[in-house]
């Protein structure tokens, strides 16, 4: 992330409030509104649908992350550790449940010990708390008793929480520190006017003295209205959940995971008990055929399109095509789905995946020669602040987000 000064007040010298424009209504945007309404600035948050957290917000399974993926030192590891801390604190003086139920990542076999040992090593770098590991399987049954695995990393301290509630509490600050959120406001137009940034929407025009776009499945397409690099761009990915049976979430305690693959950015079919006591599966990990594609049959030529005639389109196929067929396969079939989810607890049978519960899909980056973006990335572009890469966990790290763009990206006029 490159920045530029730090945050001057909570006014200018000419004693005039800051005028900031917030484009995206998801934990994000939210948080850093209310960042910036409690240091003075007068926010207004611009957001296209009739909801906040509508999309990756809303669509996701709620897992507060402890940093035991993200590599050492970068900004994932870092803010993720910070916003774990704030995103707890503030569940608590909300009153808004947050759930330490644990999670076991679990190798399977002998093959995947390697891996687990490098997820073991980043998790003690990255400081997750009370971390350990287990190579007995008969103690990997104390943690889950349905498991099979011959050795897991545990981190009793990951947690569930509610992340569409957090972001109307965030919301609520918002408002009643003068802020204002406009839902139904698409914004279609960025226009930088003499150090200023007037943003049109299809309901009118506004004139802020700065600009920050959280705009997740959008960002690259905000970040063309300003003129930035259209590198990273966009590419959709859709994650589809089963939910166990109720007459059978006790065959998981917290969270089951697989060793991920190093090769590719998604962490595989795993169980997740929620905050509100359901046990999903999944997700699944399968490019969208539009940036709000949770079904198969929603389907945007220009955003497909727009992938294919990529740049990095060729690379990125040559590379994973095998596992986009497994994957496009086990969403389509849904005994591949079930054989990827017994692997973990042979008693699972076909019938206790009782329906699917619904999918997210993610805005996850990629780069001109099909690289995928890992790390949060910013650009600044004069006055305008774009949120180009905030993949998981950005819900987690949101509020350490906040602190870091107030600190790094928001400066005063003469730092421009």
């Amino acid at each position: 992330m490159r920045g530029t000064a730090c945050w001057p007040g909570d006014v200018w010298g000419d004693g005039m409030a800051e005028q900031v424009g917030i484009i995206g209504g998801g934990i994000v945007g939210i948080a850093l509104a209310r960042e910036l309404t409690a240091a003075g600035a007068e926010v207004t948050v611009l957001e296209k649908e009739s909801r906040l957290a509508q999309h990756q917000t809303g669509h996701n399974s709620g897992v507060v992350h402890a940093g035991l993926y993200y590599a050492p030192g970068s900004m994932k590891a870092t803010l993720c550790a910070e916003g774990r801390g704030l995103l707890r604190e503030f569940c608590a003086d909300r009153s808004l449940p947050y759930r330490a139920v644990g999670k076991l990542v679990v190798a399977v076999d002998a093959a995947e010990l390697p891996a687990l040992a490098e997820i073991e090593r980043r998790s003690r770098a990255n400081a997750v708390p009370d971390l350990t590991r287990i190579d007995d399987p008969g103690r990997l049954r104390e943690v889950e008793p349905h498991v099979a695995g011959v050795a897991a990393v545990h981190s009793p301290q990951t947690a569930v929480v509610d992340y569409a509630a957090i972001t109307e509490a965030l919301a609520q600050d918002v408002r009643a520190a003068g802020g204002r959120v406009l839902l139904h406001t698409e914004v279609t137009g960025i226009r930088i006017e003499r150090g200023r940034v007037r943003v049109i929407t299809r309901t009118g025009a506004h004139l802020f003295d700065r600009v920050v776009a959280a705009a997740g499945l959008q960002s690259d397409l905000i970040a063309r209205l300003v003129g930035a690099d259209p590198a990273p761009r966009i590419l959709p990915f859709r994650g589809e959940y089963w939910m166990l049976k109720p007459s059978r979430t006790g065959l998981v305690r917290g969270m089951i995971y697989p060793v991920p693959d190093p090769r590719f950015p998604f962490l595989g079919v795993h169980f997740t008990r929620g905050v509100y006591d359901d046990v999903h599966v999944g997700p699944n990990a399968l490019p969208a055929l539009a940036r709000e594609g949770y079904r198969w049959r929603d389907v945007s030529l220009a955003d497909t399109w727009g992938s294919l005639r990529w740049p990095g389109a060729p690379a990125l196929a040559r590379r994973h095509w095998r596992m986009g067929v497994d994957e496009i396969s086990g969403s389509l079939v849904k005994a591949l789905y079930f054989r990827k989810a017994r692997r973990f607890i042979p008693e699972l049978a076909m019938g206790d995946l009782a329906r699917k519960s619904g999918a997210g899909v993610r805005a996850q980056a990629w780069g001109r020669a099909g690289d995928l973006l890992d790390d949060f990335a910013v650009d600044q572009v004069g006055p305008v602040t774009v949120l180009r890469n905030a993949p998981s966990p950005a819900a987690t790290s949101a509020l350490a987000i906040a602190r870091y763009l107030r600190a790094h990206h928001l400066g005063s006029p003469a730092a421009r």
